[in-house]
């Protein structure tokens, strides 16, 4: 489903509590709505693991534009419940459904050009993830709807320099006790790093492929002893592998 305006998606994602990834930050200097990225035309979640969609997100708009980052710059990614923000005034799921309690990770592929690299292929690694605060039971989206549907991280100082895409990632769990019901939201930024950084992955995941339906992290009842949504206060681990360590 393609759409032009935030009028078009109100009637046609009336029932839905989704997100898109839209928009990329650099120290809090924002670059444009989809500049720079490779994002979805909906704001429905990939759910299978296998699917080609896990790369980026479901197929839909693609920049020409690579966004200049340097190694330890704070990025920020922004998701919001349709393009442009809220799908109505006071809308209740944006940036996403509170139910929708889960981790945020984000990852990295090293590529020629950004704009114009297929993504299919990319050998990821993981280089940040915001997961479960046994403590405090905030999940990782907690932290992004707090912060109004922004995620923050900051670019590894060891990144080398190059062109890459960035992926970041939400999977919510709230219906994830169901093999093949964890909802899984993503899209990319095209990024050229600068640095002196001389970091080389020794280990890499593919996408599709790093995932696996039944991964302890992803067919997971998060609902504890009282029926919320804390994990009993048990720790948590997201799917894939652990972020890299400069």
């Amino acid at each position: 489903m393609k759409f032009s305006t935030v009028s078009l998606l109100a009637s046609a994602l009336s029932v839905e509590a989704h997100c898109i990834f839209q928009k990329l930050s650099v120290n809090g200097q924002e670059n444009g709505q989809l500049t720079g990225l490779r994002s979805p035309n909906n704001n429905n979640p990939v759910q299978d693991v296998s699917s080609s969609n896990m790369i980026c997100g479901q197929p839909g708009s693609t920049s020409q534009t690579v966004i200049n980052v340097k190694a330890g710059d704070k990025i920020g990614s922004y998701f919001q419940h349709v393009i442009g923000g809220a799908q109505f005034p006071g809308d209740p799921d944006n940036p996403i459904a509170p139910s929708h309690k889960g981790p945020v990770m984000a990852y990295l592929a090293k590529v020629d050009n950004a704009a114009s690299a297929s993504q299919s292929g990319l050998k990821w690694f993981k280089i940040w993830q915001d997961e479960f605060n046994t403590g405090s039971r905030v999940w990782g989206v907690d932290n992004m709807i707090k912060n109004n549907g922004w995620v923050y991280f900051n670019m590894p100082q060891c990144i080398a320099a190059g062109q890459y895409l960035l992926r970041v990632e939400i999977l919510a769990l709230h219906s994830a006790s169901k093999q093949g019901q964890a909802q899984f939201y993503q899209g990319c930024a095209q990024i050229n790093v600068s640095g002196s950084g001389s970091f080389s992955p020794s280990q890499t995941v593919s996408f599709p492929g790093a995932y696996s339906a039944s991964d302890p992290s992803i067919l997971v009842s998060i609902y504890g002893s009282t029926g919320k949504p804390d994990n009993d206060g048990k720790a948590y681990s997201a799917p894939g592998p652990k972020p890299i360590s400069c």
